[in-house]
């Protein structure tokens, strides 16, 4: 790799830390003050940061209290790009999920999710950070149905499969998300999407055996 594409590599580290630290001194803040009284200010000194550079990285205490959610957005949008042409889209972003979790949320790494957990927990009482979230999530499945009807080359405007497979996937991520944001073991994320994943297989095959109601 060239000087130049270490130092490019340098720089994203650099960033990616810097947004994570951030993050995280928003999300500690929170927990002990709730939104209404965490300013910019006190994130930045928090981070260890000026607020110069916080405002390069986040708009708003919303933004920043989710800047690791948007992460992982783009993250599972990356381990979808790198799956194999050979699978089909629903196969796909199934593993992509679970490339995702593997690489972000296990190991050394296993104890974020108690973070993301507490974060999803908090959901309820915060309605701001709750709108926040459904954004991300949106612009997150908008860019998955590009990613899906490109590995298909197919225009997602006149083609249903891109949006049907990611409303599937993403819906049974939803789901498990969800139920473990509301119960009680943070480091159950995992098997949770595997069962709704295979659930969705279940019921696809009962619908499949069964006959289709005629239409009036």
């Amino acid at each position: 790799m060239s000087d130049d594409g270490v130092d490019l590599d340098g720089r994203r580290l650099r960033t990616r830390r810097s947004r994570e630290a951030l993050s995280r001194a928003a999300f500690d803040l929170l927990a002990e003050r709730g939104l209404g009284a965490v300013a910019v200010e006190d994130v930045a000194v928090r981070a260890g940061v000026t607020r110069r550079t916080f405002s390069r990285h986040f708009a708003s205490i919303e933004e920043a209290i989710l800047g690791d959610v948007d992460q992982d957005v783009h993250l599972l949008n990356e381990a979808l790009c790198r799956r194999p042409a050979g699978e089909s889209p629903l196969v796909a972003y199934r593993n992509s999920v679970h490339d995702w979790l593997v690489a972000e949320y296990s190991g050394s790494r296993a104890a974020r999710l108690a973070r993301r957990w507490a974060l999803f927990q908090r959901f309820e009482d915060e309605p701001e950070l709750f709108a926040g979230y459904q954004r991300i999530r949106i612009d997150g499945q908008r860019e998955s149905v590009r990613i899906i009807a490109a590995r298909l080359g197919v225009d997602p405007l006149t083609d249903p499969r891109p949006a049907a497979a990611v409303g599937a996937g993403a819906g049974m991520l939803l789901a498990a998300l969800q139920t473990w944001a509301a119960g009680s073991d943070p480091m159950g994320l995992a098997a949770l999407v595997e069962e709704f994943f295979d659930t969705l297989v279940t019921l696809t095959t009962e619908f499949r055996n069964e006959e289709s109601p005629s239409c009036l």
